[in-house]
């Protein structure tokens, strides 16, 4: 039998939706200071007998071993929430995400233990990626399945809001940090604080989760017996399509993401010679924006349906990308808080559906398993690759423009993938679970 669309109360979605927005914000805000941490804090206290590029290359190499243990993160987490329900995950990656994070602030320096500080950053690292690997998944999830229809892509929506949130709760504090101390401060233990917060948020984020209750989607399939013992293999072996498609999907949102937001504040300092509280204050301008963009663009994608602004959303971030490195070269502060705001808005037209359209390209009983594959697979050759590769092609060519090449290529696979896709506006899962 295939599950049927049981949508929840409306105060029982917006629950579910709140809940998930705040899980999400707050294990994006532990990624993505890593990622800001990278630019500005680790290629001096972890990597210090390099130059400032290369230092920052091997910093960026620890960010991307994150990406890396994704997939895995993804499987495991899949695995199980297709099993025994997507709560119990969710609960579980929040604690680990947490805990990592608030150990990386009470890591030793290069300066105090030698070559093992920058290894203990990097089993951290991998425990964070395993741990958001399989927070994605859960968190559309759960509000997707306890929604309707008609409204999924808004809904669905939200949860991809608090990846920005994250990035900009991120931002904010690392910003409130560098404006408040002076940059050997900031260096020698100011960094530090922004990740031993994490352990507030924590705690904040259990209480609001334990009050969510389970996806009625999944809860129907788990009474009626049909979950699989292997999802993963199940999902590999009847939707490649799927699989495929949505990897394809996934690589300039991917891409264009970490280069806007993460590449862009190396550059903007290294190479621009501009103040850290320029760069990171254009990246939280731009993640407020984008905050607001998410959750319209996925309303949008329920009107008119989810290729048409994916589409518009990838080919927007390929032409932007030449104008986004020509505003960064004028070096003046409202040219870049334009380029990176721009930026953030076309990628907002890519994420906002990305959610509900993901999930609609799977039944309910690998649904968890195919999303977590379908996102974090393309996280190891996309995301955690994007500021390396950046960084190696500015160093090489010595311009941005291979960089802005670099993203356009990515925009036109996403935009093929786009024209590829199924549209699935509208479908209830019990249409989809009867394909």
């Amino acid at each position: 039998m295939a599950a049927q669309e049981t949508a929840g109360s409306p105060r029982t979605l917006r629950k579910v939706v709140f809940a998930s927005l705040i899980g999400t914000t707050i294990e994006w805000y532990d990624f993505f200071l890593y990622g800001a941490a990278a630019a500005l804090v680790f290629n001096r206290q972890f990597f210090p007998e390099a130059d400032p590029l290369v230092g920052t290359m091997l910093a960026f190499a620890t960010y991307a071993l994150g990406f890396v243990a994704r997939p895995l993160g993804g499987l495991v987490f899949g695995h199980y929430g297709d099993r025994i329900g997507r709560k119990k995950l969710l609960m579980a990656s929040l604690v680990l995400m947490g805990v990592s994070t608030v150990l990386i602030g009470c890591l030793p320096t290069y300066a105090q233990v030698g070559v093992l500080a920058p290894v203990l950053l990097v089993v951290l690292r991998l425990l964070q990626g395993f741990a958001v690997g399989g927070e994605w998944g859960g968190a559309v999830l759960i509000v997707a399945e306890h929604g309707d229809a008609a409204r999924r892509g808004f809904w669905a929506s939200w949860p991809q809001a608090g990846v920005a949130a994250g990035n900009l709760l991120a931002a904010a504090v690392l910003a409130i940090m560098v404006a408040v101390q002076s940059e050997a401060d900031f260096l020698a233990w100011g960094w530090r604080i922004p990740f031993l917060l994490s352990v507030v948020l924590i705690v904040v984020g259990w209480w609001v989760r334990t009050t969510v209750e389970e996806s009625p989607a999944f809860a129907e399939v788990r009474e009626d017996r049909q979950t699989h013992r292997l999802p993963a293999m199940e999902a590999l072996r009847t939707r490649p399509r799927s699989l495929l498609i949505g990897g394809g999907l996934r690589i300039a949102e991917n891409i264009s993401y970490y280069v806007i937001t993460a590449f862009s504040i190396t550059y903007i300092t290294e190479v621009e010679g501009l103040s850290r509280q320029i760069a990171l204050n254009a990246v939280l301008i731009g993640s407020a924006v984008q905050f607001v963009c998410i959750p319209l663009f996925g309303a949008l994608s329920d009107r008119i349906g989810r290729r048409p602004v994916y589409a518009i959303g990838a080919l927007g971030t390929g032409v932007w990308a030449f104008a986004f490195f020509g505003l960064l070269d004028t070096g003046a502060t409202s040219a870049v808080i334009v380029a990176i705001v721009v930026g953030l808005v076309l990628h907002a037209a890519m994420y906002g559906p990305q959610a509900a359209f993901l999930a609609e390209m799977f039944p309910t009983p690998i649904r968890y398993s195919g999303v977590s594959l379908a996102y974090q697979l393309t996280s190891i050759v996309a995301g955690s690759l994007a500021p390396i590769i950046a960084i190696a092609l500015l160093r090489e060519t010595g311009s941005a423009h291979a960089v802005a090449m670099y993203v356009a290529i990515a925009a036109a696979i996403s935009l093929v993938a786009a024209l590829f896709a199924r549209e699935t506006r509208g479908k209830t899962f019990a249409e989809i679970d009867a394909q």
